[in-house]
């Protein structure tokens, strides 16, 4: 007699993810207290972190923290005086250190709640350094850490920290006389996110002067009161006064300013970069032509006054303005960034202007410079050297040798490195994984982690596959595009798109790095394919690839998406008749674009803040790509976008903030008239924020509205 015996293999059951949906992209849970970016120590051996409002500094060397302190009792102090009842126009890129060590690397300077403090790095012990009803802003330790330079109101101090001393540096400030202030169009366009800087000797500061009263004055209005009230923003359009900008230089003591002639920075020239040499006898000015096809590095001396220029580049088209020039100490040669051969590279001058060599060279670009370790001999810096769609670290040695990939594996790695080059942090993610950050030592070894995946809504919700497809237009350009396939996609059917679109100048979209829940993620699982693609005149693929739409911004980048739409088509994955397209800023003009130029192609677009008329956009911005308006005046013509109003064919909302301060609600205005006047049936929704996206319980409102315009038009 046989036996059957008979085993049921009991499996664990998985529990199944959850779809993305709009609650989750506003409700999932987020890693909260996660520790900020870290602050390197002068010497590079340590760097400075906040937690929450607990400050630690990390050890690489031991791979361990320890506390300094908790800012409750120093934010308790603090006077926190009243904001102002006029609405301060200060644009997103200005820049301050509320935290930055002394060049000892024994304190911690800390500025809260308006007011300074001085922090024992040891011992977490502090000082109050100011207690005043007006907040002081941008604070600098001097480089002999004995002062603190700051700028209260629209003018600069300095603080003897040993003695309390307070000297007024700069008289006459005000709102329109900003001294070691920038105005808005600076940092948007220009990336100068301070004003002034501490000479090396800590004997002076020189300081760039903003007079923005020639600047034309924008007429925002807040309406939700009971009265409107008065909210006028200086912004130049293409074609008016930018700001008139002076290089003065002031004794850390006090006196009079010595002014430097830089030129009319009026209508001739703009000076997206400044400070001292080493030697703290000379100045270096990074100066452009009005139109930035041009560009001078000069040397001025401090005392005379006379400039000389150390080096010159022009350009048939443009010049993009990165980084500061970053000299060696024995200030006689200096590591310079330059697209002169088509892709962004490094170069080592003499300060005789004369070059001494290309460090770097190929068909890729430098993507940043991290540090110079003159005591090793290498200089180090990231770049897109594997492929234009990642980012990786290298090293090479000031003679141009020994070339060290420091990374590994394919993705986007963000670097952290501290000076010096003895170690770095490494911020790793690709498509498929989120970051985490690794610890290094500068010739790339992992010492550990710092920081592990958060992999909580990985393992939660459903977050579907992104891939990078490649492929060529009809003339022979290679383009990056990004693609989404639908939840539980059918090869057999044919799905919506909808196309998310940037396109413009100075941006990439299509990265190997992790994106995460997203709307794109939400539109998926609502059964979309996402397409989005890089065309021309983005940035990533080499100065040749940019300079496609110089003065005609639109018509290149058209036919690239259309372009793209094509080859989406043609790999049989969705519904001709059912494609969408949505962006926001340029992606708001490309929108409007594609559904005015391209009408056969989209059945809906949602356009998001756009510019409808370059002339309305600003002065550094638009003449960078589109020349000045009386020497371009047909390229401003036909690119503006209400007198095509009548081509519209597709379903379009347009949404914009009344009062967005970089592109201003005018372009929306215009392009509304027009489309009125053209009997065109459209959406129209608008928000009062005073920025240029949307943000909190307005954005989520804005969410679904995309949504549903999306449900009803493309179903």
């Amino acid at each position: 007699m046989k036996v059957a015996l008979l085993f049921l293999l009991v499996l664990p059951a998985f529990p199944q993810k959850k779809p993305i949906t709009l609650e989750a992209l506003y409700d999932a849970p987020r890693r909260a207290n996660v520790p900020g970016a870290p602050i390197w120590a002068p010497d590079g051996k340590t760097f400075l972190y906040r937690q929450g409002n607990r400050l630690a500094v990390y050890d690489p060397a031991t791979k361990s923290a320890r506390d300094v302190l908790t800012l409750d009792a120093l934010d308790a102090a603090a006077a926190n005086p009243p904001k102002e009842d006029r609405f301060d126009w200060e644009n997103r890129r200005v820049r301050e250190s509320p935290l930055q060590w002394s060049v000892s690397g024994k304190e911690i300077l800390y500025l809260g709640g308006g007011d300074l403090f001085l922090i024992n790095a040891e011992s977490g012990t502090w000082r109050q350094l100011t207690s005043t009803p007006v907040a002081e802003r941008d604070p600098k330790l001097s480089p002999d850490g004995k002062m603190v330079a700051f700028r209260r109101g629209w003018d600069l101090y300095a603080l003897d920290i040993a003695t309390s001393k307070e000297t007024r540096l700069t008289t006459g400030g005000t709102e329109t006389l900003r001294n070691g202030a920038v105005d808005w169009v600076y940092p948007e366009e220009l990336g100068l996110g301070t004003a002034y800087w501490w000479s090396p000797d800590s004997k002076a500061i020189a300081y760039l002067q903003f007079d923005t009263s020639r600047e034309p004055l924008y007429p925002h209005e807040d309406l939700l009161g009971l009265r409107a009230v008065y909210e006028p923003e200086r912004y130049p359009q293409a074609g008016d006064n930018n700001p008139d900008v002076r290089l003065g230089i002031v004794a850390a003591s006090g006196g009079p300013t010595r002014w430097l002639d830089v030129g009319d920075t009026r209508n001739s020239y703009l000076i997206p970069r400044a400070g001292w040499m080493p030697d703290s006898k000379n100045l270096y000015v990074v100066r452009t032509n009005r139109v930035q096809n041009r560009v001078e590095l000069l040397q001025i001396g401090a005392e005379s006054g006379t400039a000389s220029v150390i080096l010159s580049e022009s350009d048939p088209y443009w010049i993009n303005t990165r980084d500061d020039p970053r000299f060696l100490k024995d200030g006689r040669r200096f590591v310079w960034t330059s697209e002169r051969d088509g892709f962004r590279h490094l170069y080592l001058y003499s300060i005789d202007g004369k070059q001494t060599r290309q460090l770097t060279r190929g068909s890729w670009e430098v993507t940043s410079l991290a540090v110079v370790d003159e005591s090793q001999g290498r200089v180090f810096y990231q770049s897109s050297e594997p492929s234009p769609a990642e980012r990786h670290f290298y090293s090479i040695r000031l003679d141009g040798s020994q070339k060290r990939q420091l990374t590994a594996g394919a993705g986007t790695h963000g670097i952290s490195m501290g000076p010096g080059g003895s170690y770095y942090l490494d911020t790793y993610s690709k498509l498929t994984s989120p970051p985490a950050t690794t610890l290094h030592s500068g010739d790339g070894a992992q010492l550990g982690v710092y920081r592990a995946a958060d992999r909580s809504r990985v393992d939660e919700y459903d977050i579907l596959p992104a891939e990078i497809i490649r492929f060529k237009s009809a003339g022979g350009t290679e383009f990056y595009a990004r693609l989404i396939k639908p939840t539980d996609f059918d090869a057999s059917k044919k799905y919506p798109a909808i196309v998310n679109v940037y396109g413009g100048p100075e941006s990439q979209s299509v990265r190997n790095a992790w994106s995460g829940i997203t709307m794109d993620q939400v539109y998926a699982h609502k059964g979309y394919v996402i397409w989005q693609m890089d065309n021309r005149g983005g940035s990533g693929y080499g100065h040749a690839f940019e300079t496609a739409v110089y003065r005609n911004l639109g018509p290149t980048e058209v036919a690239d998406q259309k372009a793209g739409v094509e080859h989406l088509i043609s790999m049989g994955l969705v519904d001709p008749q059912r494609i969408g397209v949505t962006g926001w800023s340029y992606g708001g003009f490309m929108t409007l674009n594609l559904l005015l130029n391209a009408p056969e192609t989209f059945r809906a677009g949602i356009a998001g803040a756009p510019v409808t008329n370059w002339r309305n956009y600003d002065t550094i911005y638009t003449e960078r790509y589109m020349g000045l308006p009386a020497e371009n005046a047909e390229g401003y013509r036909s690119t503006a976008l209400p007198q095509r109003a009548a081509n519209l064919k597709a379903k379009l909302m347009i949404v914009h903030n009344f009062e967005d301060d970089n592109v201003l609600f005018q372009n929306t205005l215009q392009m509304t008239d027009a489309l009125q006047q053209a009997g065109k049936i459209f959406e129209l929704m608008l928000y009062p924020q005073k920025t240029h996206g949307v943000s909190g319980a307005a954005a989520r409102q804005m969410d679904a509205t995309m949504l549903d315009f999306f449900e009803r038009n493309l179903r």
